[in-house]
């Protein structure tokens, strides 16, 4: 067992002074403190509590639903006289794929042309933004569709090989698909018409969107956290899971780590970590189910301890905030002689590159004194948009 010296002495010498650092093995022995209690903003760090969050108040399975309606009657050339209705709830993984499948589920059920708009009931998010319906009839329409209808092609054998164009779903409303935010689309609903379901979409389940969305660091999830009360409720839930003593170093007021007032302890975001692993657990899953792998996943880890002994070893969450001059990470080091090492490195009015060198410097450090075994992971090679669903949910329209 190695003594809670050797661990400060590395803090010192590797850190530097001013800095926070908090290092705990699972048994709860804390290894090296600096600077531990004191609360300053943890940018993307924050991602680490909103995970918690979502994990407990909706579960891994839940998914987020939008269906897709007819306005209007169905004609006998395919165009629907009224509007496409979206329900939505507020799904942070509709994007540019998403549309695509969904625009070619609308073409098979004969919709081919919409004589009025995208109308939205409901928060509609779309390539990672609010929507108000615009942008999303640009993507049933095929526009920059590229690559991302390459990558449906090669999901659905059914439309490999052909043109984009032959699935589109147009809109005569030709506004509608040159306004970039969407701003003053006309209607052409008919009157009193009734609304019909056509399609359903459900969202990947969420413990594959926060993957995802955790290895890219994206700041959609302030725009998710809604779904369970906003960050207020990620601060709650937080403060709620750690000891009495750490919570008034939580304070969130962006779930995704952006604006200037969140602020997290090195000990307080640790304790937050250990509470994820148990809520992930309840679940049957690992930290590694939610959170980026260094060297094995895409995104903010991929280039973090590359080589072997560093490769696979840790699983965390970084952040970054230039403007205020803070880098932190928090993670956990699966470690040969102690275990899981639970860590949290604040660097503040240091340059990113230099306070991340320094904390690559502190992790290998470890690593050299404790060992290394790599999580049994390996990163998922489909993107999460293929565990999304897509059916119909009415017959086809009569038409007139």
């Amino acid at each position: 067992m190695h003594a809670r010296g050797a661990f400060q002495a590395l803090v010192e010498k590797v850190v530097g002074g001013g800095q926070g650092v908090y290092m705990q093995a699972a048994d709860g022995t804390v290894l090296a403190t600096a600077n531990a209690n004191r609360a300053v903003h943890p940018a993307s760090v924050t991602k680490i509590a909103t995970t918690l969050a979502l994990l407990a108040e909706l579960g891994p399975a839940y998914r987020f639903k939008t269906t897709f309606s007819a306005g209007g009657p169905l004609r006998a050339d395919g165009t629907l006289d009224g509007d496409l209705i979206v329900d939505a709830s507020g799904d942070p993984f509709l994007i540019s794929e998403s549309a695509l499948l969904i625009m070619a589920e609308l073409h098979r059920f004969g919709v081919k042309r919409v004589r009025g708009r995208v109308r939205v009931n409901g928060r509609l998010l779309y390539n990672w933004r609010e929507d108000d319906g615009a942008r999303l009839a640009r993507g049933f329409a095929g526009y920059g569709s590229g690559a991302a209808w390459a990558a449906v092609q090669g999901w659905r054998m059914e439309l490999a090989g052909t043109p984009v164009a032959r699935h589109a779903v147009r809109f005569e409303n030709q506004a509608v698909l040159m306004l970039e935010d969407g701003l003053g689309a006309s209607t052409r609903a008919s009157a009193g018409a009734t609304v019909t379901a056509l399609v359903s979409y459900e969202s990947p389940p969420l413990s594959v969107m926060l993957k995802s969305l955790n290895s890219y660091s994206n700041n959609v999830l302030q725009e998710l956290s809604f779904a369970i009360g906003g960050p207020e409720a990620v601060e709650r839930i937080a403060r709620e899971r750690v000891p009495e003593a750490m919570r008034a170093e939580i304070t969130i007021t962006d779930a995704s780590g952006l604006g200037t007032t969140n602020r997290m302890s090195p000990r307080a975001a640790v304790a937050i970590l250990h509470a994820l692993h148990e809520e992930a657990g309840r679940h049957r899953l690992q930290l590694h189910d939610l959170l980026p792998v260094t060297a094995k996943d895409v995104g903010t880890l991929r280039g973090r301890l590359r080589e072997k002994s560093g490769r696979g070893v840790v699983v965390g969450k970084t952040g970054t905030y230039p403007s205020l001059g803070i880098s932190a990470i928090a993670g956990v080091i699966r470690t040969e002689q102690m275990g899981d090492v639970y860590f949290a490195v604040h660097n503040t009015g240091i340059a990113v590159g230099e306070a991340r060198r320094r904390q690559d410097a502190l992790l290998r450090a470890v690593i050299r004194e404790a060992g290394s075994i790599p999580f049994p992971y390996e990163a998922p090679m489909d993107t999460p948009v293929r565990m999304a669903r897509v059916r119909r949910v009415h017959a086809p329209l009569s038409v007139d």
